[in-house]
Order: C-alpha cells, then structure tokens, then sequence
C-alpha cells in the first residue's frame, strides 16, 4: 500500500527529483564512514565545532592543502556534509562510491550548471555543503579565491562557517608516504558563521567580486586565528 507523503515531504521529493540533488541519508552514511576511517587511522583534534548551525542551510569553507582534508571534515563536522568534488576524482568504483554517500561532480572547466542546480538543491533543502574555495589543492591559505563560494552564498542567503585543517601536511607516513603518518593529530577548528552578502540582495557580477574580498579576509583571519591557537 502506498503511504501518502506527510506534509513537505511532497514538496522536498518534487525538488530533489527537479534539481537532483543528492539524498541527506546518503551523506549521513558517507559522514559514519568519515568517523570510522580519519579516528581509526589518525587522532581529530575538533575545536569549535559547536559554531556550526544545529539546522538549516549552512556553507563549510575549507582551505584544501592535502587529499585527506574533506574526508578529515566529514568524519568530524557535526553534521552530514555534501561535498563539491571535482570530476576527475569520480573514476573507477569511486564514482558510485562517491555519489551513494551523497558527493556532488563538478566539472571545474566551465560552468557546470548541472553541479550549480544540485549544490543550491542541497541548501533549499537545509544542508550542509562544502566546498573548497581555492579550487584546488594548494598551499591551504585562502591567497586565491574562486568567485563560486560567493555565488553560492549570495544566492541561498547561507551562512559560511570557516573551517581550518591543519597538520595533514606536516610530516609523511611511513607505510605510505602520501599520508599523514597514522595515529597523528589533525586539527579541524570552525570559525564563527558570518553572511557573504552586504544586506542589498544584489546578484551582480560587482556584489559577487565584493563578496569574494570580504570573504577572503574572514576565511584568512579565521586560519591566521587557528594556526596561533593551535601552534601550527
């Protein structure tokens, strides 16, 4: 017998089948399977992660300096985090892996429209969404923004809580060089939430560019902050 959807859960499935955006459960799967694996192999120092909104659309801003990064803020963030990944990291069975635990692909040479529909997808439906704002993976240091964290901020109204990764870079692992070296302490520091927006609702090439610059100085001041308070 079918069951008759209670209220606004017709309208959440009408939304996720228009904008496939992923489902919350796969990303909670995906969060459990975080947990097990970055507190099996390494020791998560999580500060500050009451700083994260308990509920409703929120945007985790990450600065990205090794590949362990996003697993490492999955495993530890407080809540189910959908991730912007790049296309090139779907291949293989990590392509069905990824998108089962609620990962989004993007194709970071054009304007992936597709990837755009599905990460607002996530926000009208009060997630969690991470993106890296530099892009790619680089120094850690917020120096070079891309314009989409921006956009995303502007255009949901979500709020950005930045969050600081520190450690995964410091020393290489024995058994695999590619790796922090196994049971070593990571850091994961969340900053405070802060709006992207100047309070107009502009969506101009001009408001997004300003957002960029006042987003860059929040992102830089919150890791200058975490690297004094954790030492690193």
């Amino acid at each position: 017998m079918c069951r008759h959807p209670r209220r606004g859960e017709a309208g959440r499935e009408v939304t996720r089948a228009t904008t496939g955006s992923p489902s919350p459960r796969g990303a909670a799967v995906g969060r459990g399977i975080g947990i097990g694996l970055m507190y099996g192999l390494w020791k998560p120092r999580v500060l500050g992660a009451w700083r994260v909104p308990a509920s409703g659309p929120v945007i985790l801003a990450v600065n990205h300096s090794h590949n362990i990064d996003g697993p490492m803020l999955m495993g530890t963030a407080p809540r189910p985090v959908h991730f912007l990944i790049k296309k090139e990291a779907f291949v293989g069975p990590l392509d069905p892996f990824l998108q089962g635990i609620g990962q989004l692909k993007v194709d970071r040479t054009t304007a992936d429209r597709t990837a755009i529909t599905r990460a607002l997808g996530v926000l009208e439906e009060g997630g969690v969404l991470g993106i890296f704002p530099e892009g790619t993976r680089g120094e850690g240091d917020f120096a070079s923004l891309r314009a989409g964290l921006a956009y995303f901020a502007v255009r949901s109204g979500a709020p950005i809580v930045p969050v600081a990764v520190l450690g995964s870079t410091e020393r290489r692992g024995r058994l695999i060089s590619a790796l922090p070296p196994l049971r070593s302490r990571v850091d994961v520091v969340f900053g405070e939430a802060f709006e992207a927006g100047d309070g107009s609702g502009r969506r101009t090439r001009r408001a997004l560019d300003e957002a960029t610059v006042r987003i860059q100085a929040r992102l830089t001041a919150h890791l200058d902050g975490a690297r004094r308070f954790t030492g690193r």
